[in-house]
């Protein structure tokens, strides 16, 4: 039974659950037909928007190629009508730039260079398009007669604005004074800012278009002439300011102080000596007098030469910046060359004229010539390192011109020292040239006043005879170290060894010449005094400057050599008295005895010492009371050194015969004391006593 009822309600269940299934497919095909019909009506709308829209394409593009077709021919008719009027223009450039081209550029060189760039493009477009066309000889016409005119405008602007460069601007560029501890730099406006910047287009616009280089021609002459009127613009102002005044900075006294330093020029070569001589110091011989002093107009030509150099140097360099903002970099070189030629070859000669006048004095044996060659000489080597630095890139010929002028100083310069020296050996001994009173001789002191000068250029003075290779003239070995296969690169060390054993060369030539003149005196007291004299000059001057160093450099005791040298003149000189001092010695004198009456031969031996004595003291006396030792410590010396001798042996030789009769009238014998003899030894060597 239960059964049964669960069997039912099972199928009731599932009967309604059937029913709730069929109900939904049949919501399920409801809704699935719905969607056909969306569907299909869907598909129809997208079929009938496709219809239409390919009807739309199918009547749009053709209109579409139309369009495109006429614009395309609008654009090709505007673009002919632009070539024809294009075209056209160039029939007219002939015309409407006449006014212009004739007038020239002057003041409106922007519009100028505007028109000639319209008339250039004229000539392009006929020659490529109607060579035959009579409008191309028109248009060429006028470009030649633009660019002309172009031309004439850069020569008018360059010519009008170059001038001179003011001398004293040149001064303070080349630098005026050492004692300044600073320096404002000084720049050169050779042409004024508007005007360079014209100059520059016209020049840019030559070698571009107008294919001419002969604007470079006329830039570097009108130039050339503006430096060359520069540098003698400077010489000229130099001239009177010099006369004048005398203030004009010189590069040759600055460089004097750069090279010796420590010390100052000597004057004179003079060191307390007596008043009679300093004309020996300050006097001038036919020979030598140049080594007294120097000519005050050669003075000015030296310093004015200097100068000069000095000046083309810093101009050039100026120049040469001028000229790089103008000419093309590939003619820059050639046209600073051709630029700078003419103030060069002016200053080379000037200074081969210097050389010259030199070498004719020298063989006149005046060897005051080689004073003017070695600050002007000195200046061009230090200068060289610049003037290889702006010539850079010139001509070898340009080039070689300061070395050659250089190489021709040193030449003629060494030939005047080393003939210099041998004047100095060969001097004839010339009786009447001689100092009556034996003190120095005047080829003493122009040798030493010489040498004195030859401080101031040491380096200078080595380099000039290392240039002539004298090592082997003087024996001295090359050491591979201080020499090259250059003259120029010997060592300083070296030059300097090759210029003392020069001026050893020197006095010792000075002393054989000064031993033989001593000969020409017929007293070997006065020879000794002469001898004495000179060389104590020469060893006084060494050592009163550098010389001593020098000299010392190859002759380590030299000056012991002259002490002894003057030594022996006083030995020889205290040999005069011998004769005067033989008279109180008891040579050849009997002994006797106070109070034993003598025997006339007795009493005239002793007579006749007193009378030899006094007569050779009065005559000794007399005759070198005239001569002279200017140096008061060796005249004071010498003096005492006699008077001691002397004094003491007439004190000995009185005190003997004190108490011995020997004649009645002593006082004709006894004529002098020891204090008088004194006195008369102390006025030896002053002739104003």
């Amino acid at each position: 039974m239960i059964l049964n009822q669960d069997a039912a309600a099972r199928k009731s269940e599932i009967e309604e659950k059937l029913k709730q299934e069929q109900e939904t497919l049949s919501f399920i095909r409801e809704n699935l037909e719905k969607s056909d019909q969306l569907t299909k009506g869907m598909v129809s709308i997208l079929s009938s928007f496709e219809s239409r829209l390919m009807q739309l394409e199918n009547s749009i593009i053709p209109v579409h190629k139309q369009t495109e077709n006429l614009q395309r021919l609008q654009d090709n008719v505007e673009k002919t009508l632009y070539s024809l009027d294009h075209v056209i223009s160039y029939y007219h450039v002939a015309k409407e730039t006449d006014k212009i081209i004739r007038e020239g550029p002057t003041g409106r060189l922007e519009e100028y260079l505007f028109c000639i760039a319209r008339i250039q493009k004229a000539v392009d477009f006929f020659q490529d398009n109607n060579p035959d066309s009579p409008d191309l000889n028109t248009v060429k016409a006028r470009f030649e007669k633009g660019k002309e005119l172009l031309e004439a405008e850069f020569r008018s602007l360059l010519a009008r604005y170059s001038k001179p460069v003011p001398p004293i601007l040149i001064l303070d560029l080349i630098g005026g004074d050492d004692d300044l501890e600073t320096q404002e730099e000084v720049t050169l406006e050779h042409l004024p800012e508007a005007v360079l910047q014209d100059i520059i287009c016209i020049s840019g616009w030559l070698v571009e278009y107008g294919r001419n280089q002969d604007f470079m021609n006329v830039y570097f002459q009108i130039r050339s002439n503006q430096l060359d009127r520069s540098i003698k613009g400077l010489k000229e102002h130099f001239r009177k300011s010099s006369s004048s005044s005398g203030a004009v900075y010189s590069p040759a006294v600055q460089n004097k102080r750069k090279e010796t330093p420590t010390k100052k020029p000597p004057k004179r070569p003079g060191y307390d000596y007596d008043p009679r001589v300093k004309h020996l110091a300050d006097g001038q011989s036919e020979k030598h007098g140049a080594f007294a002093g120097k000519d005050d107009v050669l003075d000015i030509e030296i310093d004015s030469y200097i100068h000069c150099i000095s000046a083309f140097v810093k101009l050039a360099q100026s120049e040469y910046q001028l000229l790089t903002e103008i000419i093309p970099e590939h003619h820059q070189k050639k046209t600073f060359d051709s630029l700078i030629q003419e103030a060069l070859d002016s200053l080379m000669l000037e200074g081969e004229n210097i050389v010259s006048a030199a070498r004719r004095a020298i063989a006149r044996h005046d060897y005051s010539a080689v004073l003017a060659i070695f600050p002007i000489l000195k200046h061009l080597k230090q200068t060289k390192p610049e003037f290889d630095q702006v010539l850079q890139g010139t001509a070898a010929s340009t080039k070689n011109k300061l070395p050659t002028l250089i190489t021709s100083m040193e030449t003629t310069g060494a030939k005047a020292l080393e003939e210099f020296a041998d004047s100095i050996k060969n001097d004839p001994d010339k009786e009447y040239n001689m100092p009556k009173d034996g003190t120095v001789h005047e080829l003493t002191s122009n040798a030493i006043l010489f040498l004195q000068q030859l401080l101031d250029f040491q380096e200078t003075a080595g380099a000039m005879l290392a240039s002539q290779v004298l090592g082997d003239t003087y024996n001295i070995p090359l050491d591979p170290r201080e020499t090259s296969s250059s003259a120029n690169s010997y060592s300083s060390e070296f030059s300097r060894k090759l210029l003392s054993t020069y001026i050893c060369k020197v006095l010792g030539n000075l002393q054989l010449n000064l031993l033989s003149k001593s000969k020409v005196y017929e007293d070997t007291a006065l020879s000794a005094i002469f001898l004495h004299n000179n060389y104590n000059y020469i060893l006084k001057s060494l050592q009163k400057s550098e010389l001593i160093q020098l000299v010392s450099v190859t002759q380590k005791k030299a000056e012991s050599s002259y002490r002894e040298l003057i030594e022996q003149q006083i030995q020889t000189y205290q040999r005069s008295w011998f004769k005067v001092i033989e008279y109180l010695t008891d040579r050849n004198m009997p002994v006797f005895q106070p109070g034993v009456k003598l025997k006339d031969k007795e009493r005239q031996m002793i007579k006749d010492k007193f009378k030899g004595f006094n007569d050779g003291l009065e005559e000794l006396c007399k005759i070198q009371k005239v001569w002279a030792i200017p140096d008061k410590e060796q005249r004071d010396a010498i003096r005492q050194a006699q008077k001691k001798i002397v004094t003491e042996a007439y004190r000995a030789f009185l005190q003997r015969f004190a108490n011995i009769s020997f004649t009645k009238n002593p006082e004709k014998y006894h004529k002098y004391k020891p204090e008088q003899v004194e006195d008369m030894i102390e006025k030896l060597f002053d002739t104003s006593a």
